[in-house]
């Protein structure tokens, strides 16, 4: 029953967190940016003032779908960030410039969590089958949970890593937003509000992983007493 009674609440929390996000970046998408370029401009912009050269920025489809992927050094935007002249899509590109610079600098929570996607792809796809399992099976093969906690262990883990990438992204892009005379005033304020909601969805799914983990923990250690 307690397992049911953590997911439920992190997926309220979730569920809040994610309705009150998608209602700032509707409201600051309709606020423009003071000096109008566009998200991609803007993404160029912060590249090229940190000296990059060697990584694309490109148009993607979703709503929020926006991400660095170091592996072909890209710059992935949505549509209304790509497209867009407001404070929404300017934090937004910038933040994911942001990541793009950390790798350009081997930032090293960055590299811990790009060498634990290998590992965590596989485990996020299989843990949940193997907890449960693992909690059928805990009288006779405790192994089996386990397998599962560590699984999970691995996840969470990845979780957490994710925690200061986020943080220090927005926190660079917010200074050179300042900096290059972008925002100013409340367009600098929208815009921290922006990137502060998106960090606490990640920290809600940080929590609700480490809460689980803590749970199956306890049911495998009252399993051995």
């Amino acid at each position: 029953m307690g397992i049911y009674l953590i997911m439920i609440i992190f997926f309220v929390l979730s569920f809040m967190v994610s309705m009150q996000l998608k209602s700032k970046f509707a409201r600051y998408s309709r606020i423009a940016l003071p000096r109008g370029l566009s998200g991609k401009e803007v993404a160029e912009l912060m590249l090229h003032n940190h000296g990059i050269y060697d990584v694309k920025v490109i148009s993607v489809n979703g709503e929020l779908t926006d991400h660095y992927n170091p592996a072909n050094k890209t710059v992935n935007l949505s549509p209304d960030v790509y497209h867009g002249h407001s404070i929404a899509a300017a934090a937004v590109a910038a933040h994911e410039c942001g990541h793009a610079i950390q790798h350009a600098q081997s930032y090293a929570f960055l590299q811990m969590r790009s060498a634990l996607v290998p590992v965590v792809s596989i485990a996020s796809r299989w843990v949940q089958w193997i907890l449960l399992a693992g909690v059928i099976l805990l009288q006779t093969m405790p192994s089996i949970l386990l397998i599962g906690v560590i699984m999970l262990g691995l996840t969470t883990l990845f979780s957490i890593i994710t925690l200061p990438v986020e943080m220090d992204a927005s926190r660079r892009a917010l200074a050179w937003l300042n900096s290059s005379g972008l925002t100013y005033g409340e367009s600098a304020m929208y815009a921290r509000d922006a990137l502060k909601w998106a960090a606490l969805t990640y920290v809600v799914a940080a929590l609700g992983s480490l809460a689980t983990l803590l749970y199956y923990i306890g049911l495998l250690n009252n399993n051995d007493e």
